[in-house]
């Protein structure tokens, strides 16, 4: 009848209206969906996280627009890190970053076809992450920095400052095994020479670095080094406020330490190596051959000097100390 539309037509009209947006859909571009993983938590992630974005967004990366991101976090529970990793490969995930050592080894031993990239203050070669500096080969490759190779420097700017301290505590995170072992390593072989006595204090949660200091404290310790471990980066504010409650002379890597009011560090830049992290994600991204995309060295360690309210506060003590 003219003017009408059966019901088989209408059905059919129908259908046809609904495919057309699927279609559409489907054939929109995929936006690549990057893993990232790191042994630590989300809050202790922050400062890492929005440097590799920095990275990502000088490329033109943006989350939400044209990348996806996964994260996961193990919160110090290194044990969860293969469960983490396989979850990411199960979601075939473009590439994984890894900001640790401990996550990067898990997702090494993972996976021989995402690309990894990797972010570490130890040496990527004598811990089999890649073949080579220049040719890390595989599908590896990543960023380092010196944040480790100076751990005996730390020992002696802080022995300088507090030359009458002749026992120094050390704080590492055992749960991050790898790093610890070489911190403690390197720290202990710069006290022999400057007759020092280190006392190792572990933390390997936010709670646990509260109970460190209280440790500090009861063994009379003159002065303290705080590792470069990634669970050390951003509790800045709760470090730099325990030491000044304590009234301990410290140094840490990172000069975040000191703006929030610790004494003075010497390491090297957190925004600039995690942001190197993100512009090599973009590299790859961008189709750039992983294997022959050289490990990038930050070689400049940045001393930070003392906040005023720290001199203030460590002067009082140190002139007490004497009297």
């Amino acid at each position: 009848m003219t003017g009408h539309i059966g019901r088989r037509e209408f059905i059919s009209l129908l259908g046809g209206a609904v495919a057309w947006p699927l279609a559409a859909r489907a054939q929109q571009p995929k936006v690549p969906v990057i893993g990232f993983i790191t042994g630590v938590s989300a809050r202790d992630s922050r400062q890492t996280v929005a440097a590799f974005h920095r990275g990502l967004n000088e490329a033109a990366f943006i989350e939400g627009q044209n990348i996806a991101v996964e994260y996961r976090w193990a919160e110090s529970h290194h044990d969860r890190l293969p469960m983490l990793v396989a979850d990411l490969i199960q979601r075939k995930v473009a590439l994984i970053v890894v900001p640790d050592i401990a996550s990067a080894l898990a997702a090494k031993a993972a996976t021989t076809t995402i690309p990894i990239v990797f972010n570490t203050g130890l040496d990527p070669v004598a811990v089999g992450l890649v073949a080579s500096f220049n040719r890390p080969g595989g599908n590896v490759t990543g960023t380092t920095s010196l944040n480790t190779e100076v751990a005996s420097k730390r020992l002696e700017l802080l022995h300088e400052v507090v030359p009458k301290a002749s026992t120094i505590g050390l704080l590492v995170n055992q749960a991050n095994p790898q790093f610890a072992h070489v911190n403690i390593a390197d720290t202990q072989a710069a006290s022999r020479s400057l007759a020092l006595q280190i006392l190792v204090l572990n933390a390997s949660s936010n709670d646990e670095i509260d109970e460190a200091f209280a440790a500090l404290a009861r063994q009379g310790i003159g002065a303290l080094v705080v590792t470069a471990d990634p669970l050390f980066n951003s509790p800045s504010e709760q470090l730099a406020a325990l030491v000044l409650r304590y009234a301990l002379p410290a140094i840490s890597a990172h000069r975040e330490f000191t703006v929030a009011g610790g004494l003075f560090s010497y390491g090297t830049s957190l925004v600039d190596i995690y942001r190197q992290l993100g512009v090599y994600t973009a590299k790859i991204l961008k189709g750039e051959n992983l294997a022959e995309l050289p490990v990038s060295q930050s070689t400049k360690a940045l001393p930070q000097t003392p906040s005023l309210w720290a001199i203030i506060v460590y002067g009082a003590v140190m002139h007490i100390c004497s009297v």
